[in-house]
């Protein structure tokens, strides 16, 4: 089995497949895995060929967020390497929702985190019925900054202020009713609707489509400025570097309530 964090694929049609690829973490993310996402997304956008993109994550979940060893590492690194790791989450996530090209996401079992970023960045996200999602970067004492404008975009303020502060997980439905995703199907029959929108999307121009994606962005406010990405960057590194964020991650591996939380 290919050991890459992301897998990279084109078929004839010039249809991208991403796949997530730590599939025995539920694909959690490292450093490892947004620089793959980044570079693979800067060469797609670059090339001609390819006519849309679609994301998926291996094995039995979707994306289950940030590996949490890799943060804990990030936690306690000096400042310049802390805000690298935190430039990363965001660079993905800016890259992906500003991609010329159309963007697909589909989502099975734990869609946590940054999971629930990809979700809110691409363009059609397609959920089964078994899928459960999560904004939780409040529980282990983080804060969602490097997505946190794309949630409000996708949801709405209202939406993404509860998820994000309660932490709640919640079920399919609810991802549709809020605007998370777009459709919610059986597992057997998620394949053929996304094959049916993506026939559908084909039979668009393509720089159509990117003049389309590029004009709704940038009229309503939704392309990061750099000085946004660094400001989005900044406040994610220092809350998860500060005692909250730490005791937060050291509560999570000693598999304990961290001394926020009232005892059970």
């Amino acid at each position: 089995m290919d050991e890459s964090p992301l897998l990279l694929a084109v078929d004839r049609r010039g249809i991208a497949t991403a796949t997530l690829n730590r599939p025995a973490l539920g694909n959690a993310y490292n450093g490892a895995m947004l620089e793959a996402l980044i570079g693979g997304l800067e060469t797609l956008a670059k090339d001609d060929a390819i006519r849309a993109l679609v994301i998926r994550g291996a094995g039995r979940h979707f994306q289950a967020g940030a590996d949490i060893h890799w943060l804990r590492a990030a936690a306690g690194a000096p400042p310049e390497e802390a805000l690298a790791a935190s430039m990363l989450t965001t660079r993905a996530m800016q890259r992906l929702n500003e991609l010329p090209k159309p963007t697909f996401a589909v989502i099975h079992g734990a869609c946590f985190g940054g999971g629930t970023g990809i979700a809110c960045c691409v363009d059609v996200a397609l959920a089964t019925t078994e899928a459960s999602f999560g904004i939780t970067e409040v529980r282990v004492g983080v804060a969602p900054t490097p997505i946190s404008t794309h949630m409000a975009h996708a949801m709405g303020l209202r939406h993404a202020r509860r998820y994000a502060i309660t932490g709640e997980r919640f079920g399919p439905e609810e991802a549709m009713r809020i605007g998370l995703v777009h459709e919610v199907l059986p597992p057997d029959q998620v394949e053929a609707r996304l094959e049916r929108i993506l026939a559908d999307t084909l039979l668009s121009a393509p720089t159509a489509i990117a003049a389309t994606k590029r004009s709704l962005l940038e009229s309503n406010g939704l392309a990061l400025s750099e000085r946004e990405v660094v400001v989005l960057s900044q406040e994610s590194w220092m809350q998860r570097s500060g005692a909250e964020g730490r005791e937060g991650l050291a509560a999570f591996r000693e598999k304990r309530r961290p001394r926020w939380a009232p005892s059970e």
